[in-house]
């Protein structure tokens, strides 16, 4: 059984189900169909004419920027003949000249379910634009192709808000957009004409594997489903000097730096190697980014059990075993990182200072997680009322 998409369902509702008058779409090449057709042009031939604008997140409308802090600028759309607004150039926050274009907002995104992916905070500044500009929000909702069942990790704080982080949700939130959506409407309290368009045959329990979608990467450095999974814990590693695989064939599964001794990490770590996965030892060499050009040694993971398998824990463990063995390699990151010049990038990442803190003192990481567990079970308990699926 094929999952059926928020865009599937809205290209078959009825008409007192749709918004009225012109539409813009906040698109990616991800925003696709089963059969691969892109949803601007799905839309299009379903509704002739009623696209007046398309809207691009981060990395840019064809996916085709790398990295953090790399603009895109508006263009004209080779196939509809229309404009494309960048949200993650000249400004990340639509305006009203951009939002004159349109009386209704689609947005069709493929989230990654992890706290930090910008997406999620593009579509919050649409909200609140379409808010104060009088418009409205239709969100055609998409599996959270890491489940929704698992929660994990701390919840951020707001003194460390940013673009990859703008809520205190945990890192990884086990939510669908279409339910963040909602959650950042009602919860966050941002208040804009808000409909979400439900998948059909989606549950909570379902990997990417499980929904019979074809998966296209929704950002240049998240290929396939299983760097999605890791992505919650491995996207730290953009907080410090070892390379999280940019510039490699498979990023974020592949790690690693030209000053780690894999074999002495593995001993470290001994019996609490990662539960649910596999570190494999490897070598590589990033064509950019980080070590560009030199040998880096490092690990990939294999996660065999993903029910067992929880990525913050296991990237924060291998963080703490790399800086105990390697303190005169081993460096933090330093600012700017996502438009913030002042907080270090680890701690906008993890969402909270107390956490690097730890780490540097020696505080083991089941010690960590045990102390964020009221505030993540207080969120869990929160979120569910504005969950879609059971």
């Amino acid at each position: 059984m094929i999952v059926q998409t928020g865009l599937a369902r809205f290209l078959q509702s009825r008409p007192e189900n749709r918004p009225s008058g012109r539409w813009g779409l906040l698109c990616n090449p991800a925003s696709v169909d089963p059969a691969l057709r892109h949803s601007r042009q799905a839309i299009n031939e379903r509704f002739p004419g009623r696209l007046t604008a398309l809207f691009s997140p981060q990395h840019g409308f064809f996916a085709d920027k790398q990295d953090n802090m790399i603009g895109s600028d508006h263009l004209m759309d080779p196939m509809l003949k229309i404009r494309v607004f960048s949200l993650y150039g000249e400004t990340r926050w639509p305006t009203e000249e951009m939002f004159d274009a349109i009386d209704a907002l689609l947005v069709d995104l493929q989230d990654v379910g992890t706290r930090v992916y910008t997406f999620i905070y593009t579509l919050s500044y649409c909200m609140e634009a379409a808010k104060r500009f009088g418009k409205q929000v239709v969100v055609l909702d998409r599996p959270n192709p890491i489940g929704g069942e698992t929660v994990e990790g701390n919840c951020l704080r707001p003194e460390y808000a940013s673009f990859v982080g703008r809520y205190p949700i945990p890192m990884r939130h086990g939510m669908t957009i279409g339910e963040l959506a909602l959650l950042f409407n009602h919860h966050f309290g941002i208040g804009c004409n808000l409909q979400v368009v439900p998948m059909q045959g989606w549950r909570r329990s379902m990997d990417f594997g499980d929904t019979g979608l074809p998966w296209v990467a929704p950002s240049p450095n998240l290929p396939t489903p299983a760097s999605a999974l890791v992505y919650p814990g491995q996207v730290i590693w953009e907080g410090t000097n070892v390379s999280e695989g940019r510039g490699a064939t498979q990023p974020f599964e592949v790690f690693g730096a030209p000053f780690i001794e894999t074999q002495r990490i593995l001993e470290a770590l001994g019996s609490r190697r990662l539960c649910g996965a596999i570190l494999r030892p490897v070598a590589f060499e990033p064509m950019f980014n980080k070590w560009a050009g030199r040998l880096c040694h490092g690990f990939q993971i294999h996660v065999r059990d993903r029910r067992r398998y929880r990525p913050y824990a296991a990237s924060l463990a291998l963080l703490k075993a790399i800086l105990d063995l390697h303190p005169g390699d081993f460096q933090w990151k330093a600012p700017p990182y996502e438009y913030e010049v002042d907080k270090l990038p680890f701690d906008l990442i993890t969402g909270d200072p107390k956490i690097r803190e730890a780490i540097e003192t020696g505080q083991a990481v089941n010690a960590l997680a045990s102390s964020w567990q009221t505030e993540l079970d207080g969120f869990i308990e929160m979120s569910r009322k504005h969950h879609l699926y059971e």
